[in-house]
């Protein structure tokens, strides 16, 4: 059984950063996309950024428009974890954040591509 557990989240005030970090077991981690998504109070969950499995060439990367060079994903296969650098936080990005694995190579950029999901982490950006 796949499971998925971030850590990481919290209280920062804006123009902070932290770190999240997912760490997967149950599946053959390298191979497979994985990808942050957030969900703020009263929207729908929305893909943050997403990394490809890795191959001889590396990994494939994909970030939304509104956190496209504040935010970094990358991945340690030696240490089953996927983390999400976050930088320049703005209150817009709190959200409760979720880590997913697709089965799939490829950078998966739909939900309903995701097959497994982390219980989420809290992400609070004063202002």
């Amino acid at each position: 059984q796949v499971q998925l557990v971030e850590s990481g989240g919290g209280l920062v005030q804006a123009g902070g950063s932290l770190r999240l970090s997912c760490v997967a077991s149950g599946r053959t981690f390298s191979r497979y996309a994985m990808g942050w998504f957030r969900q703020a109070p009263g929207k729908e969950r929305e893909l943050v950024a997403a990394i490809s499995g890795s191959s001889w060439s590396g990994e494939s990367t994909y970030y939304a428009d509104s956190v496209k060079g504040r935010f970094t994903i990358s991945r340690d296969n030696a240490k089953n974890t996927v983390y999400l650098q976050m930088n320049s936080l703005k209150p817009e990005d709190t959200a409760v954040y979720y880590c997913a694995i697709a089965p799939s190579v490829s950078v998966a950029k739909a939900e309903g591509l995701y097959d497994y999901w982390g219980q989420g982490t809290q992400v609070t950006v004063s202002s």
